[in-house]
């Protein structure tokens, strides 16, 4: 496959070659992509020096398979160019994501939507793919109707400037402010922009999202996002009512045997998932603090987390194209 990385030299774009290198995906050709600014830059993959092109070179080179992470205003201009010369595009932004012509796909779900047709595919939200992974097979089980969920975001989901705001506040240094209020030692209970029904951007791709990747419109969900001063990954407090009553063991088995899930759920010996512990660098979600809800029927009270610019961008971008590849939905250009 020749393969371009759009936005390779951000947070998530540099995971993404990092995760192309470890999960080695078959290319033959690799393009590191990014704005002007960047062009003539050098990147290294499996050992070798690459020069940061531009994005209609990058077009003109007609790569099969190009991996976005540039920002939604990139994908909107650029994606549909890549995909008119029959490059197949895994956008990572919001932009195409609740596009009902396009497909919101996270493989261990709904990877079986794809077809050949698919030209621009859409990376879900961080946050959504971790709570998804783990509450699909409890759905398909139990049936859910309700999920409450408290996000404890890490700084890295908001890229480069955040960390360097946070470090920089650590070492009582002036500097560019990603937040508008300091982040280090603090909470901010706002992540992306506000919306006129007083839920914040971020909180409101968590609602929509889930409906679409787990194709179902009844799922009621309703969401509070927070930005923390970690990194390594994001966390959730999931609070999730189902149609039927479950036995714990049963939930704990059913996550187990799940794809992508580990179950970190011994309260006796202080086992439970944490980021900087058990996420960070892990394509993996981590799932425990399991325990019924003592105030309401048929519902469970869990805790999710997951490496954000891992599971939650760059790896289930590369789960999508190794389906893709895996099941012949997408043909490599015969190089002469």
């Amino acid at each position: 496959m020749r393969v371009a990385v759009v936005g390779a030299t951000g947070l998530v774009g540099t995971t993404m070659i990092k995760s192309l290198e470890e999960r080695n995906f078959p290319i033959s050709t690799f393009y590191p992509v990014a704005s002007s600014r960047s062009v003539g830059k050098e990147v290294t993959f499996k050992g070798k020096v690459y020069k940061i092109i531009g994005m209609q070179e990058a077009v003109d080179l007609r790569p099969d398979i190009a991996i976005f992470s540039a920002g939604g205003s990139v994908s909107l201009e650029w994606a549909p160019k890549f995909a008119a010369v029959g490059t197949t595009v895994i956008d990572n932004s919001s932009a195409w994501r609740m596009d009902p012509s396009k497909r919101l796909v996270v493989p261990e779900i709904n990877a079986h939507v794809l077809t050949p047709e698919d030209k621009i595919i859409a990376n879900p939200n961080c946050s959504t793919i971790q709570m998804v992974v783990a509450l699909n097979p409890l759905h398909k089980k139990y049936g859910i109707k309700r999920v409450v969920v408290s996000t404890y975001q890490s700084v890295t989901g908001t890229g480069k400037k955040a960390v360097d705001q946070m470090m920089n506040e650590r070492e009582g240094k002036e500097g560019e402010m990603a937040y508008p209020y300091p982040i280090d030692q603090n909470v901010l209970p706002h992540i992306d922009v506000f919306l006129d029904n007083g839920y914040t951007k971020e909180e409101m791709k968590m609602v929509l999202e889930t409906k679409k990747i787990m194709e179902d419109d009844n799922i009621k969900v309703t969401a509070t996002a927070v930005r923390i001063p970690v990194m390594g990954g994001h966390s959730e407090s999931v609070n999730v009512e189902f149609e039927k009553d479950f036995d714990l063991n049963e939930v704990r088995q059913l996550l187990a045997e799940s794809p992508g899930v580990v179950v970190l759920d011994d309260p006796s010996q202080n086992l439970y998932p944490m980021p900087l512990i058990h996420a960070h660098h892990k394509d993996d979600v981590f799932v425990g603090r399991l325990r019924r809800d003592e105030t309401q029927a048929n519902t469970l009270n869990m805790w999710i987390v997951s490496d954000n610019l891992r599971k939650g961008a760059a790896t289930n971008a590369i789960q999508i194209a190794e389906y893709l590849v895996a099941h012949n939905l997408i043909e490599a250009t015969v190089e002469v």
